[in-house]
């Protein structure tokens, strides 16, 4: 029973010896398809929002509140606004950032290196003025002191467009270059005539001047004209009480006009990242407000930037299928192996034909090379026969004793063992006539 044990029906060793070259190029092709086909997304990116209390400073802490549930940690980094952004963009200072439709241009995005992940939600031009100013059409603000804020902001740009549109050339009036919040501080001492903002109506600033005694908004009558005039815009109402409909804020429904504001990244960004931020953006601006409906926005429209194709692909199809089901880390893994699967299924095809004849040989060489030595006592008997030498022939006898004894160790799987069993006869008939010539 002893001896019969240490047989079985499979040597795991020999199986091992025979799947190791494979495995070992399985290995390195997922290793090389780790490394080189499609690096991991980096697990840091910075965002670049604008000034302080602003609507793009509120979005960019949602945002990274989202992105780390999936273990992406947003950094972020205020601005003066869209140009600064683009800016900062351009140089590898920022990874993705916040800019205003209206800022640049498709050949000047592409130039930069630049693609847009859609556009996000409307942001009104907001002229606040104070009461005792009298203001019904642009052309009457010659001679007033109006803040439009840094040039690293996109609203300067915008209201020089806006003005000329008029006819109103810049110099006509004083515009100031302060921040919102001291701009607003100016304001209410009535140190200037008026400030323009472009923003969301989330802006704390925005809530704030809405609901102030003595400062009252501008309202763009011919807003329809605006938007033929400059693409880029949108015509959007301020409803009547949508501010506090209690006490009926606003008063009436005013029209004002409104470029859209886009998430822009770097070309380079990682699709992975791509897909979490638009995925982000339609939890966050997915939902009905005061210029839009529900699941208006993100959208790739409104936007002069080329749009990513990972986010166009969302746009059109939706979140990608693995991340449906699966955590972000999970999902992206499998993503990127995809493309090894198939050159590795074609590697693994030749070698599924290579490793069952390994296996076979390597078990049957345990026997054939006692056939060797077998050999080599039969070409010893004969020798000694022809030179006629019978002192040889007990020697010979002792070597065959000992090869059986070793045979008797060998151990193969059962499926092999008739090739054993005729080793163990091929001594015997050797023996045979060694004793033969002894006689």
């Amino acid at each position: 029973m002893s001896n019969v044990r240490k047989f079985s029906t499979i040597s795991l060793r020999d199986m091992l010896v025979a799947l190791g070259p494979t495995v070992v190029l399985v290995i390195a092709a997922c290793v090389a398809a780790w490394l080189l086909v499609d690096p991991a997304p980096p697990r840091q990116v910075v965002l670049v929002t604008g000034q302080e209390n602003s609507a793009y400073e509120e979005f960019g802490r949602q945002y990274a509140k989202l992105l780390a549930k999936n273990g992406i940690q947003v950094t972020l980094q205020r601005s003066l606004g869209s140009q600064e952004n683009l800016q900062r963009l351009a140089e590898g200072r920022a990874d993705i950032g916040f800019v205003q439709s209206g800022s640049t241009n498709e050949a000047q995005a592409e130039r930069r290196g630049l693609v847009s992940l859609g556009s996000l939600f409307t942001e009104p031009v907001w002229l606040f003025l104070r009461d005792p100013v009298k203001v019904d059409n642009l052309t009457q603000l010659r001679g007033l002191t109006i803040n439009v804020g840094p040039e690293g902001t996109g609203v300067p740009n915008l209201f020089r467009q806006i003005l000329s549109v008029n006819g109103v050339e810049p110099g006509e009036l004083r515009l100031g270059a302060l921040e919102n919040t001291p701009a607003t501080v100016e304001l209410l001492a009535g140190r200037i005539d008026g400030l323009v903002f472009s923003s969301a109506p989330e802006a704390p600033l925005i809530q704030m001047l809405l609901q102030t005694p003595g400062i009252k908004l501008f309202d763009f009558t011919q807003a329809e004209a605006y938007t033929r005039r400059l693409p880029f815009l949108t015509h959007v109402v301020l409803p009547r009480g949508i501010v506090d409909l209690g006490r009926d804020i606003p008063s009436k429904d005013y029209q004002l006009i409104a470029p859209t504001a886009t998430l822009v990244a770097r070309e380079g960004l990682h699709p992975a990242l791509i897909d979490l931020f638009v995925q982000a953006a339609t939890e966050i601006h997915g939902g009905a407000g005061w210029f839009q409906q529900q699941g208006q926005f993100p959208t790739p429209r409104y936007t002069e930037i080329p749009v990513a194709h990972e986010a166009a692909r969302f746009y059109r199809d939706g979140p990608p299928l693995l991340q449906r089901y699966m955590r972000f880390w999970l999902a992206n893994l499998f993503e990127r192996m995809w493309v090894v699967i198939v050159p590795l299924l074609a590697l693994l095809i030749p070698l599924s034909k290579v490793v069952p004849p390994l296996y076979v040989w390597r078990i049957r060489s345990r026997v054939y090379r006692w056939y060797g030595q077998l050999r080599a006592v039969e070409q010893a008997l004969e020798a000694a026969q022809a030179d006629k030498r019978p002192e040889a022939l007990p020697d010979l006898m002792r070597r065959l004793d000992d090869i059986e004894r070793r045979v008797n160790q060998t151990s193969i799987p059962l499926a092999f063992a008739d090739a054993l069993y005729e080793l163990r006869s091929h001594i015997n008939f050797v023996r045979q006539r060694v004793r033969a010539a002894l006689a």
